[in-house]
Parts: C-alpha cells; structure tokens; sequence
C-alpha cells in the first residue's frame, strides 16, 4: 500500500514542535537559578519563536494541489518516520514540554533536556527536507536545521562548562 505525503500536515508538525520547544525553554528559564542560563533559555525560546513563524510562513504559501498529498511515498517510510518523530516527540524531545520539569532539575539536568530535544528536532527536520520542493522553501528548512545544530553546539559548551 502506498501513500502520498501531505506537506500542510507535516509543517504543522513542526510548527507544533517549534511551539512546544518554545514553551519548554520558557519553563526551563523560569526554573533556572543562574541569570546567564536563564537568559540563555530564553534566548532559545525566542530562536524557537522564529522557527514557528518560518514555518507557519511556509505553511501559508501552499497551494491548495501543494496542501494535498504531494509526495509519492511508495513503500510509506518518510510518512512513517516523520510520523514516529511527531508522535514520540511532540517537542523537541518530548511529549509535553513542560510535563517533565519540577522546578527541582539542575541547570545540568535542563541541559540534557535540551540537547536531545534540538537533536529529535534536526532528525525530524531532515526527513522533512528532503520532501520539500527547492521552490517551497528547502533552503529555510536547511537554516533552521544549521540553527538547531548550532543550538546543541551551544548547550553542549554549557554542559561542557559545568563539569
């Protein structure tokens, strides 16, 4: 059985990741006791913010024909793997960005958080590229996930800073 991918429901994904992550960084901010790591989250969560309007951006330029299934998927697997991403993952890295997070975590703790969230949201992120045509806007999706990058090398010299 074969299945067509839908574009307007998988940047929906990712704007619902970029809102969640961007949730999860506010949170993190909140429960953060050291300003520099607080104002780090939050500049996060801004960068996140960005990444939601870039994708909703991109979302509102489909066409109706670009909004239905648009992608031939023969064999189902980039529906399945962006699929198993989305569900699992529903921020990035986990399914409730604020559910997990006490208060009581340690900045290390926040930082760990963070960096398997930003490495789920590169992975879904890929997969998402390389279904999106040239004119849609690959070249933005290749920037938010040089971003994304550029945030783990970020959290990780933070993590890295603590020990």
């Amino acid at each position: 059985m074969s299945t067509a991918f839908n574009a307007d429901e998988v940047f929906e994904m990712a704007e619902e990741i970029e809102r969640n992550g961007a949730t999860f960084y506010r949170e993190a901010a909140a429960n953060a006791a050291n300003r520099e790591i607080k104002e780090m989250f939050l500049n996060m969560a801004s960068m996140e913010d960005v990444h939601l309007r870039t994708f909703h951006a991109m979302r509102k330029t489909l066409t109706e024909q670009e909004k239905g299934e648009t992608a031939y998927d023969p064999y189902n697997e980039a529906t399945l793997y962006l699929q198993a991403l989305a569900d699992s993952k529903g921020f990035e890295g986990m399914k409730s960005p604020t559910q997990k997070l006490t208060g009581k975590e340690s900045v290390q703790e926040l930082l760990e958080t963070a960096i398997g969230a930003e490495k789920n949201s590169v992975l879904y992120y890929v997969g998402l590229k390389d279904l999106v045509p040239a004119e849609t806007g690959r070249d933005k999706i290749e920037a938010i996930i040089r971003e994304e990058v550029r945030h783990i090398a970020d959290l990780r010299r933070r993590l890295t800073a603590l020990s």
